[in-house]
């Protein structure tokens, strides 16, 4: 009797292990041996906020954010964040509730990263790369900036020109142009191979910002069509 209530104590104490929550994903845990929806389930598992994916580097001289978009699994950044790290930049995700409006959620995240500039002044450049509706989100950091360090913004397969439930729902209203130490950069899906975009008259990413910096993509990526989520990958291997 002894025996089996032993083997049903540990039983029990080896599934508790087994369900105990995973700490908070870093670039470490990027591997190649795990599946990237797995990854990509650990990553959109992150709080809202913003998280690091490594610890403070003291060679780095610059912040790199990645923001995903609506209804991100996460996966779409698992190898954009592999590829793009390097030691001279300190990599972030930024985790924000994608099913409102964005305005807030774009306010905290100024906030944050003025925090992180209060908290080290050696960082040179701050990057922020938004995918589809995270492009939004970056693109109203822009109009929000007024730090002396740089801001460098890439939005990946984002509808800059609005849509008719943004405008109305959320009020937004598309930068015009770029105010003073930023840059932007947009990463343009072609129209009729995104499956976000295609089945709309017109294509959201069409939008003339001045000063802006714009590339279309290719039609393929790897052999496979260069659509919605695959776009990220090709700016990655491709721009950094």
């Amino acid at each position: 009797m002894k025996h089996i209530f032993y083997t049903f104590v540990l039983v029990f104490f080896m599934a508790g292990c087994s369900n105990a929550p995973q700490p908070p994903i870093q670039l470490i845990d990027f591997s190649d041996e795990i599946s990237v929806k797995k990854l990509g389930e650990r990553l959109i598992d992150l709080p809202y906020g913003l998280n690091p994916l490594e610890p403070n580097q003291d060679e780095a001289q610059e912040i790199f954010i990645a923001v995903h978009g609506g209804n991100s699994e996460g996966y779409e950044w698992i190898h954009p964040i592999k590829t793009i790290d390097s030691k001279q930049k300190h990599m972030y995700f930024y985790r924000w509730p994608d099913n409102g409006c964005f305005q807030s959620s774009a306010v905290e995240l100024a906030n944050e990263i003025n925090n992180l500039l209060s908290q080290n002044n050696s960082y040179k450049k701050i990057t922020l790369m938004g995918h589809s509706y995270g492009g939004i989100l970056v693109a109203h950091v822009l109009k929000l900036w007024s730090a002396a360090t740089p801001l460098e913004v890439h939005v990946v397969a984002s509808p800059l020109l609005g849509t008719s439930m943004l405008k109305s729902i959320c009020g937004y209203e598309p930068i015009e142009m770029l105010p003073n130490n930023t840059s932007l950069f947009e990463w343009r899906t072609q129209h009729q191979l995104d499956s976000a975009f295609k089945d709309l008259p017109e294509d959201p990413q069409q939008i003339n910002i001045k000063g802006s910096l714009i590339t279309v993509l290719p039609e393929t990526y790897k052999g496979n069509r260069l659509g919605h989520n695959w776009s990220i990958s090709w700016v990655a291997d491709e721009a950094f």
